[in-house]
């Protein structure tokens, strides 16, 4: 005879429920849905429209660097040392680094920028996890200027992120700055998907990560590895948007209550600081930290 609890079953219901309302997006997830899903259809037509893709083409260099940083950062956990970041105005960038460990420095650039798109979804959803995204990002243009300090195209686009981020944290309490962190991560995401179609399943690179990697591995073609990477990238991409559903309910009221005292607008009246901070000063404060590391 088996003994069943008297509860097993009310327990499990409960459970299955809870789970299936955590999925359940609120009234302002929604409008968070329906702008990403808006941002996918706009930068599918920007993006390879001529002429009209110079309107994202900043963009679209940001998930290049992305791409690049990722390869550099594996380098730098596999004890490589790196030389140079480079990013092309024909929307390509190179990272030169020596030693590390190939096949894991390879692939980095296409799973790390998707990594780093679906973790500025998850943000998206909410305005206080967006600030501290722009922080996060803030360190990333640092690295990036670091080791692309030669590179005068990529100080162009990293001081003008930087000036747009610090205009959009001052936007309405900062809620302008969550739709634009959530723009960057579907642009990073969508940017690693036709990325990799375009270089190993539409058409083979030889110059490619993808057949770098074939090469070192030898038991696959490069199309075999793109199919993989592309299952994980998309994979990112929608968890990105579910942890995103599951982790930030709150309604856009308590939002914008919490954002007053969390890192609030200086000047706000939710500020907590003793000085005033003007945008002009806080984008010089930006730019005379990036200069002084740079120059290290």
């Amino acid at each position: 005879m088996t003994y069943v609890p008297e509860n097993a079953d009310h327990t499990f219901y409960h459970t299955a429920r809870s789970a299936a309302d955590s999925l359940k997006p609120s009234a302002e997830q929604r409008i968070t849905l329906i702008v990403a899903g808006v941002y996918i259809i706009v930068i599918a037509i920007l993006w390879h429209v001529p002429y009209l893709s110079a309107i994202i083409y900043p963009f679209k260099l940001l998930t290049v660097g992305f791409h690049e940083v990722s390869h550099a950062f594996m380098g730098v956990l596999t004890c490589a040392h790196i030389h140079s970041i480079e990013l092309d105005p024909r929307e390509g960038g190179e990272t030169r680094m020596s030693g590390g460990i190939p096949w894991l420095t390879l692939p980095a650039g296409y799973l790390g920028s998707g990594f780093i798109g679906a973790a500025l979804i998850v943000c998206g959803f909410d305005t206080n996890a967006s600030k501290v995204a722009s922080i996060v990002l803030a360190v990333f243009f640092l690295f990036t200027l670091w080791w692309a300090r030669r590179d005068w195209l990529t100080w162009l686009l990293i001081l003008g992120m930087a000036g747009l981020i610090v205009l959009f944290w001052f936007v309405d309490g900062g809620v302008a700055l969550r739709y634009l962190i959530l723009f960057i991560g579907v642009m990073s995401c969508l940017y690693v998907l036709w990325d990799i179609i375009d270089d190993t399943i539409d058409r083979k690179i030889n110059s490619s990560d993808a057949s770098a990697f074939a090469e070192i591995c030898g038991c696959c073609p490069s199309q075999v590895w793109g199919v993989i990477w592309l299952i994980v990238a998309f994979c990112f991409f929608v968890a990105g948007i579910l942890i995103g559903l599951v982790a930030f309910k709150e309604s856009a009221a308590q939002q914008a209550s919490d954002a007053k005292h969390f890192l609030p607008v200086p000047g706000s009246s939710g500020a907590r600081l003793s000085f005033s901070l003007s945008p002009a000063a806080l984008f010089g404060a930006v730019l005379s930290t990036s200069l002084l590391v740079s120059y290290l």
